[in-house]
């Protein structure tokens, strides 16, 4: 039974856009902060965004990511996303969601991710 599926990964030229998905199954969706993260290879796995309960009118964004990444919900589609501008090969990874708890824990096992890979 699969809780968390990314998807919208991609290969991208530098500067290029992306928008990832992740549906949650889960009947408690609007309850739950989510997160992005990302792992590139050799690196451990680091969340870069963070969007609130409910209407997510608050997000939070790591420094290399902060103006070129947007994260958003929409509770009806128990769906978050990652939208994805100005990709840089360092941005290179493999993307996962997963929701937070108050003390930074998850409450699902990670999905499958999806592969970015930004190269000219």
């Amino acid at each position: 039974q699969e809780f968390l599926v990314e998807s919208g990964g991609g290969l991208v030229r530098p500067g290029g856009s992306l928008r990832l998905s992740c549906v949650v199954s889960t009947n408690m969706f609007s309850y739950y902060a989510f997160a992005w993260f990302r792992q590139a290879p050799g690196k451990q796995r680091e969340e870069i965004a963070l969007i609130s309960v409910d209407t997510g009118s608050r997000t939070t964004y790591t420094d290399d990511v902060q103006g070129r990444f947007t994260i958003s919900r929409d509770n009806a589609k128990n769906t978050v996303y990652l939208e994805m501008n100005n990709l840089q090969p360092e941005d290179t990874a493999v993307y996962y969601c997963n929701g937070v708890y108050g003390d930074g824990s998850n409450p699902w096992g990670w999905g499958q991710g999806t592969q970015v890979i930004v190269s000219s």
